[in-house]
């Protein structure tokens, strides 16, 4: 243990010494009767604490906490955690000087303790003006590969993984939205524990390993998200995957209600996958049931109920393969590949649906992340020498579009109303100072939006939509 700390208790910055520092932790130790041993860079409390019988805790009831002052140990975190349930086991990753690295693992004893954890201690001021942040912590099995040559098959993924790594449990592959006979370039890699998963990455990360003569690149995978067993039961809303891009919103409706004829709201579809609303939390159920497997224009769709997600800004990092605090999307449902491929879940862009009218959608493009080695050339570019394709946003794609006409760039003036509700809904009028003066002066979608992301990227669809020329941007240069 380093010889001076700052002592941070009631914010004070008193110099408290390595033996002092000891003194504390023996006196935490001896009051609650659990052990402590450092070791790999981390120190555990606990795991198990005393007199604790049967197998470690679930997967679910870890936190992790994030932002910790370095001169902070265990001695006053503990008590901070106890208040929200009795802790099994607490990690603090340490430097070798003997400071904290700023995050720790606590692992409760249920998962309603660890949900209780977050409630009340995330965003904590646990020194004047230091404020913790707390979420939860899953242990990562599961490795992104990318760069997978586009005709292989599961099976032959799968083979192939075992051969190289050990502790394969499965491979996840998602078939192309274009060309179903074909994988996205990409698959997830299942494995027994977080520690296969960490030996498989460890291998194959360097940049070097080849499969079927191609440089594959491979990451942690962002674990999906966990949903407490209560808000799942009362989802009522679908995920339907798989579905072929020509497959209309009414075809898709259609089909789920051949089981039971007006269970059905309504349904949200977005490139090759859909969320469908039910009326009834039964029949969504029943129709899961029914439809998983079954075909719809030719393609076999998997159906499953919808993951809500938390609509409150949080915030992650990625350390180790442990999820860490994170930004959420605003969106009411995340679900599997629908996200950035590292994750199984790419964000929903909005419904391309105006006026009643399919605006086009881009082609599609591999959106991944590659790891950044040291050393790696980079060349300063300017947005506009690139392809239409880069850009996955109806907002970019109008920037674009008015640059390569030599036009100068829209622009957004925000306007807002209140629903019947309560609601403050906003919507955006854009104008193109280059043709303001023509027969339209503006444009503004006939639709509100509860966020100021989507009204903007609803405006430009409409605007792109409007001006003919949605189809015709991606062939500009």
């Amino acid at each position: 243990m380093n010889e001076e700390n700052t002592d941070g208790t009631n914010g004070c910055s008193k110099v408290r010494t390595g033996t002092q520092n000891e003194a504390a932790l023996l006196a935490l130790m001896e009051k609650t009767g659990y052990n402590m041993v450092q070791e790999n860079g981390q120190r555990k409390f606990g795991g198990p604490p005393p007199g604790w019988e049967g197998p470690p805790p679930p997967r679910g009831c870890e936190v992790f906490v994030g932002k910790i002052p370095r001169d902070m140990y265990e001695d006053e975190l503990v008590p901070v955690f106890e208040r929200a349930g009795k802790i099994y086991e607490f990690r603090l990753m340490m430097e070798f000087s003997g400071e904290n690295r700023g995050y720790a693992f606590v692992m409760y004893t249920t998962k309603e303790e660890a949900q209780l954890a977050i409630r009340i201690l995330n965003n904590y001021e646990i020194r004047p003006g230091k404020f913790i942040g707390v979420c939860v912590s899953l242990d990562n099995c599961r490795l992104f590969i990318g760069a997978i040559p586009k005709e292989k098959k599961k099976e032959e993924i799968l083979d192939e993984m075992k051969k190289v790594t050990e502790g394969v449990v499965d491979v996840i592959v998602y078939p192309s939205a274009i060309d179903k006979t074909k994988n996205r370039g990409f698959a997830f890699v299942e494995y027994e524990s977080h520690r296969a998963a960490a030996m498989a990455r460890r291998k194959l990360i360097p940049g070097t390993f080849q499969l079927w003569g191609h440089t594959i690149q491979v990451d942690w995978a962002d674990p999906e998200k966990e949903v407490d067993e209560e808000t799942m039961q009362r989802v009522k809303v679908l995920y339907v995957r798989n579905l072929m891009i020509s497959t209309t919103e009414e075809t898709i409706k259609a089909e789920f209600n051949k089981f039971k004829p007006g269970a059905v709201e309504r349904v949200k579809k977005l490139r090759d996958y859909a969320f469908v609303h039910f009326f009834n939390r039964e029949d969504a159920v029943a129709a899961m049931s029914v439809m998983n497997g079954k075909f719809i224009d030719g393609a076999s769709i998997e159906v499953t109920l919808a993951k809500p997600v938390n609509k409150e800004n949080t915030w992650r990092q990625h350390l180790n393969g442990q999820i860490s605090p994170s930004s959420e999307n605003l969106i009411v449902f995340a679900n599997k590949e629908e996200s950035h491929p590292k994750t199984l879940g790419k964000l929903p862009t909005l419904p391309a649906r105006l006026n009643g009218q399919h605006s086009p959608s881009p082609p599609e493009v591999e959106r991944c992340t590659y790891p950044f080695y040291p050393g790696t050339k980079l060349t300063p570019i300017s947005m506009y020498s690139l392809k239409s394709s880069h850009f996955n946003s109806a907002v970019m794609h109008l920037d674009y579009y008015c640059n390569k006409n030599n036009w100068a760039p829209p622009e957004y003036y925000l306007y807002s109303t209140t629903s019947q509700d309560g609601k403050v809904l906003l919507v955006y009028k854009i104008v193109i100072p280059a043709i303001a003066n023509g027969s339209q002066s503006y444009f503004m979608p006939d639709k509100l939006c509860t966020t100021l992301e989507d009204a903007k990227e609803l405006a430009a669809q409409f605007t792109l939509l409007h001006l003919g020329k949605f189809k015709t941007t991606l062939n500009i240069l």
